[in-house]
């Protein structure tokens, strides 16, 4: 793997770290399986790469795609609280939804953004390259939303958020809607799928219908690889480790796909994913049993 590979490996972990910390709010924090990652995810990029493309400014496209992101989560936990579908299913139903809705907001399958202003290059034009263009600026916004959803997480509202996945009845006694907190915390999930997928739209220079296939095993393979790897005892630890897990997934894929002994494509990097995500899953319980014999 080559200096070129490596920063750009990076890069795409600091993009989906956002899905990871999205993951995380839904999956961890909420108990609530959500599979509109993979529809939310498109749609960002889609609606960012229309507005771009249509002489908006990026900074207000960007905010256009969290937005929609927020909003297929609502959707999702409408379907959940209000027609009581399992929340599975609903997940389903919102991504199979959004396939349509992203392919009528794009117009066609994919949209070329080489050449338009993005944020990277408007508002962190200044900032030293290090050797990469977008590599400072990603570092930048990551940092940032690490320490939005961190806050978030520990007001009053972030704690009922917590309450309601960690015991929804408890959280009920004590006075808490926990239908509007799922409302919260998926939309507040979505949000930061859409983000990172404007981003990568952004980044990239296209925006893709099927780009977002695969995103919810990327954002939980990052999670799980995350947590095996780092104490979650508090909030920031629990996402710091979303963030160093994502990079350490790209890399690991970036070097297998790389490493001609194993004889790896492009087209297996789910199979690497999914592999990882089951040796993230056993190393805990290797772990135990080590120190249970010992």
């Amino acid at each position: 793997m080559n200096w070129i590979q490596f920063i750009g490996s990076i890069e795409l972990g600091l993009i989906y770290s956002l899905v990871a910390m999205g993951v995380f709010l839904s999956f961890r924090t909420l108990q609530f399986p959500d599979m509109t990652v993979d529809g939310s995810f498109t749609l960002g990029a889609a609606v960012c790469a229309i507005l771009i493309t249509q002489g908006i400014h990026p900074g207000f496209a960007t905010l256009a795609a969290i937005m929609a992101g927020a909003l297929a989560g609502w959707a999702t936990a409408w379907l959940s609280t209000h027609l009581r579908m399992l929340n599975l299913l609903a997940g389903i139903l919102t991504m199979t939804a959004l396939y349509s809705i992203n392919l009528r907001i794009m117009g066609r399958p994919n949209i070329a953004l080489l050449g338009e202003k993005t944020i990277l290059n408007e508002w962190f034009s200044s900032i030293p390259t290090w050797g990469s263009v977008h590599l400072i600026p990603l570092l930048y916004i990551t940092a940032l939303f690490v320490a939005f959803v961190y806050i978030i997480l520990n007001t009053r509202l972030g704690l009922a958020i917590r309450a309601t996945g960690n015991n929804p009845r408890m959280g009920r006694a004590q006075g808490i809607n926990d239908k509007a907190m799922i409302w919260v915390g998926l939309s507040l999930s979505n949000a930061l799928v859409s983000l990172a997928g404007a981003l990568f739209a952004q980044v990239h220079g296209f925006a893709d219908v099927t780009m977002g296939l695969g995103t919810i095993i990327i954002g939980l393979a990052a999670v799980i690889i995350g947590q095996a790897l780092l104490p979650t005892r508090t909030i920031l630890q629990a996402l710091l480790a979303c963030v160093l897990g994502t990079i350490l997934h790209r890399l690991v894929i970036a070097t297998a796909l790389n490493v001609g002994d194993f004889g790896l494509q492009a087209s297996d990097v789910n199979l690497v994913t999914a592999v990882l995500v089951a040796l993230a899953m056993f190393l805990p319980s290797l772990k135990h049993r080590v120190k249970a014999s010992s």
